[in-house]
């Protein structure tokens, strides 16, 4: 594997490790790893063989391709200029925890969404009726509305020229609790 094509994993297995409350020894103990060589990946100074990261991946109880989703956020600062975009923009690139759209006009999609993780709606501009749990509900500029994981709504933009900012736990999160685990 070219080292361009290496993933740079370190801060998605440290943020991993962490949420397990694992010690690098533990870790190392689990994947048959060294201590010092976790170390290396955490810091970006090492990178991992696809077996290795298999092994990392196993020792955090999570996968491979989670581990390189959440990696997928390997630049910490990102600025997103207004002029990039028209209508719905991402307002955070790549995959990260945090997934936030700005819409722009007076979009009325239409459908119902249900998301697994918590979201919240913030009217930067104009004006949205938002139904969820049977209600309808008004919100103007500066308001916001919460809706946990899980809650059916839809929204449709009321005013013209209406902007919307949406921010939720990103889809590849598992943000939600399940009692039968």
């Amino acid at each position: 594997m070219d080292d361009k094509d290496t993933p740079r994993v370190g801060a998605a297995v440290r943020r991993r490790r962490r949420t397990l409350g694992l010690t690098l020894a533990a870790v190392a103990s689990r994947s048959g790893l060294s201590v010092p060589f976790l170390s290396q990946i955490e810091n970006e100074r090492a990178r991992p063989s696809a077996r290795s990261l298999d092994r990392v991946a196993e020792a955090l109880e999570t996968t491979t391709g989670r581990l390189r989703a959440a990696a997928d956020s390997a630049r910490a600062v990102d600025v997103v200029r207004a002029e990039e975009g028209e209508g719905v923009r991402r307002l955070v690139r790549g995959r990260h925890q945090l997934s936030a759209l700005e819409f722009t006009g007076e979009p009325d999609l239409g459908r119902e969404f249900q998301h697994r993780n918590d979201e919240l709606m913030y009217v930067v501009a104009g004006a949205v009726d938002v139904e969820a749990e049977g209600q309808v509900h008004r919100l103007e500029h500066g308001d916001t509305l919460f809706l946990s994981g899980g809650v059916r709504h839809r929204w449709r933009a009321t005013v013209p020229g209406t902007r919307l900012l949406v921010v939720a736990v990103a889809e590849h999160i598992d943000a939600t609790f399940d009692s039968r685990r």
